[in-house]
């Protein structure tokens, strides 16, 4: 990401102000005496200083002045709630005077700690100007197109994070498609409510191409992909036709749909295995209408198998203090996570926090000016409630599965020591969950995401 713009616009004079038609003018507008002074009037010099201790920050220079000493990093945590609570309560000028300090404390090259309240700090930053601000779009600019499917292709290289959701949901897929073998004349139908960049099936791919070789027949691989953009569909479809060519054993056919689109005829073939994929999905329906909704028509397709992948976490819309807290606690796993992955001066490092999970971060504590919804974060157990409520059941782990999982986990695994079920004191880790129905992931303490895998009641 560049930053010529917000150079730019530190430049700009304090009497310079956004008036109520969003035009920018160079003198200041008298106030009338008789109104309330806003909340932001007298800030001004504040927030230049404030700018000023983010812009030295973003600059990475090694050599700028020596961070506080806090080798337990409680000094930046406390500091971090003060400012928190000065955001929440709307005390502007004191919410000012701790984002100065907490920028003269972080490090975008950094630990852990201080890189991820690095963002954080923008995230708040960005809650206390107002979207005229012209201050509000330089905090809280978003990555382009390129740099984010750059860090996120770094992420998925280095990290087991998108790895063991993927393969493990595949794994899953798989399974399924082997207890039909006998009737589903060896095709196998996928559903995927969120395509995303297609990252989930060519090792789907190379799994069904390796069974074809050993049965010396061919199989059928149909994926019906909903995505958010034609143009996000069709380089899909495109990289995923290329990777199939490798495959001379397996047919391969894609239809994208756009979100929001009715499935057309999804099972145009007599007999295949149908499987419902919910990875990362669940989590971008904001309303439990429409969780519940998506549920009863994922029922009624009768598929299989349904696969369900979430972050697991609980954070809630309306409390802006407890969806902090939350997103916290998660975010500083995945960041510490990334010191088992990267060095400390890798580019990708600096890519993945800034164009992928920085991104997240600001956009959570902001989603009311964001114009997004609020994802729906929600532990295992809640889901499978929903689950369950809605005419699904939980197939048991596979040892094969669990196998996969902590193989992957041992060659992704960089620097830190590797454990399992729980044993570990740092590091990554994988795990049983609900009683042999589940796969989690984590770090350290922190559970980051858990996989299942459900088939209807009927």
């Amino acid at each position: 990401m560049e930053y010529t713009d917000e150079e730019e616009l530190l430049n700009l004079t304090l009497a310079t102000v956004t008036d109520t038609s969003g035009e920018m003018t160079r003198k200041r507008k008298r106030r009338d005496p008789l109104s309330p002074m806003h909340p932001y009037e007298g800030c001004e010099g504040k927030i230049f200083r404030l700018l000023q201790m983010r812009d030295q920050m973003l600059k990475l220079d090694r050599e700028r002045a020596a961070l506080v000493e806090d080798p337990n990093g409680l000094h930046l945590i406390h500091l971090l709630l003060m400012t928190t609570t000065a955001v929440d309560q709307n005390e502007v000028g004191s919410a000012l005077d701790k984002l100065s300090e907490l920028y003269r404390s972080v490090s975008l090259t950094g630990d852990s700690l201080q890189r991820v309240v690095a963002y954080f700090a923008d995230g708040l930053a960005g809650r206390l100007l107002t979207r005229k601000s012209p201050f509000y779009d330089m905090i809280m600019k978003e990555p382009t197109d390129e740099e984010e499917f750059s860090a996120f292709t770094d992420l998925y290289r280095v990290s087991p994070y998108y790895q063991l959701a993927h393969f493990t949901a595949n794994q899953y897929i798989l399974e399924a498609f082997e207890k039909e073998e006998d009737s589903n004349d060896r095709t196998l139908h996928v559903i995927d409510f969120d395509v995303s960049y297609g990252f989930q099936w060519p090792s789907l791919m190379q799994s069904l191409s390796e069974k074809a070789s050993s049965g010396s027949r061919v199989i059928s691989l149909r994926i019906t992909g909903f995505g958010r953009s034609l143009e996000e569909l069709e380089e899909t479809e495109t990289r995923l036709l290329s990777f199939s060519k490798g495959f001379p054993n397996l047919t391969f056919e894609f239809q994208g749909l756009l979100r929001g689109s009715n499935l057309i005829n999804p099972r145009k073939k007599k007999n295949e295995t149908l499987a419902a994929n919910l990875v990362f999905y669940m989590n971008t329906l904001n309303t439990y209408e429409r969780i519940s909704e998506t549920l009863k028509a994922v029922h009624a397709l009768n598929p299989s198998i349904v696969v369900l992948v979430e972050q697991e976490g609980n954070r809630s819309p309306r409390s802006f203090l407890s969806r902090f807290m939350e997103s916290l606690h998660y975010f500083a796993a995945m960041f510490d996570s990334l010191d088992d992955c990267l060095p400390l001066e890798s580019a990708e490092r600096l890519s993945i926090e800034r164009n992928h999970l920085g991104k997240n971060i600001k956009r959570l504590l902001n989603y009311d000016k964001c114009n997004i919804n609020y994802p729906t974060y929600e532990r295992m157990e809640t889901w499978k409630a929903r689950m369950e409520s809605h005419g699904f059941t939980g197939f048991k782990l596979s040892s094969k599965s669990l196998i996969q999982a902590k193989l992957l986990l041992k060659i992704r695994a960089h620097y830190c020591p590797l454990q399992f079920d729980g044993e570990s004191s740092g590091g990554f880790r994988v795990s049983e969950k609900d009683d042999g129905g589940a796969i989690s992931l984590g770090w350290q303490d922190r559970c980051l995401l858990t996989a299942s895998s459900w088939h209807c009641v009927r």
